[in-house]
């Protein structure tokens, strides 16, 4: 008889697919244009992907497991499974920022504020009537969060984001044996 892998041990694996296939989009996006970065549909197309990896992974998991999995092993699964995916990514946007191309994190830090900005005007906000010291306080702002503290920092407040969405996929991968009522 097979001995069943715990959420844990089946979420390495998939953690690590997940993480090297975010890596290799970022640094993909890196070399065509690296501005691609900070755009929102990259953005998007990221977390649809990483949503869409998951649930797969995840189905698979269930069915490894008799074709069943509660609410909580789902939760689990799909935590740790982000959180092995999160690490890996980290650790390539370090060597990416840090090591690689320093300069990348100005120049995505100086489009992450002007995006702001234009979102700003968007909801009818005139960036020009604000005290140009909160405007220094965001462009500080914006470029700290491309530092290696920043980058650590981002990753923990990335661990409560984790948490909500593993909720919310916990929803769908869950799926109880119905014989089982009474």
């Amino acid at each position: 008889m097979e001995e069943q892998q715990s959420p844990f041990q089946a979420a390495i694996k998939p953690g690590l697919t997940i993480g090297l296939v975010s890596l290799a989009l970022t640094f993909i996006a890196y070399f065509i244009d690296s501005t691609l970065l900070g755009s929102a549909w990259f953005g998007l197309v990221a977390i649809v992907l990483f949503f869409v990896l998951i649930i797969y992974f995840g189905k698979q998991y269930r069915t490894e497991i008799g074709g069943f999995m509660s609410f909580g092993t789902a939760f689990n699964f799909s935590f740790i499974t982000m959180v092995i995916s999160g690490l890996v990514g980290l650790l390539g946007q370090i060597l990416l920022f840090q090591v690689i191309d320093p300069s990348l994190a100005g120049v995505l830090a100086d489009q992450a504020f002007e995006n702001a900005l234009g979102f700003m005007e968007n909801l009818g906000q005139d960036p020009d009537a604000l005290d140009p010291a909160v405007l220094e306080k965001m462009r500080t702002d914006t470029a700290a969060s491309f530092t290696l503290a920043g980058q650590l920092k981002n990753f923990g407040f990335g661990l409560i984001v984790y948490a909500i969405i593993a909720l919310i996929l916990g929803a769908i991968l869950k799926k109880r044996d119905k014989s089982l009522d009474y």
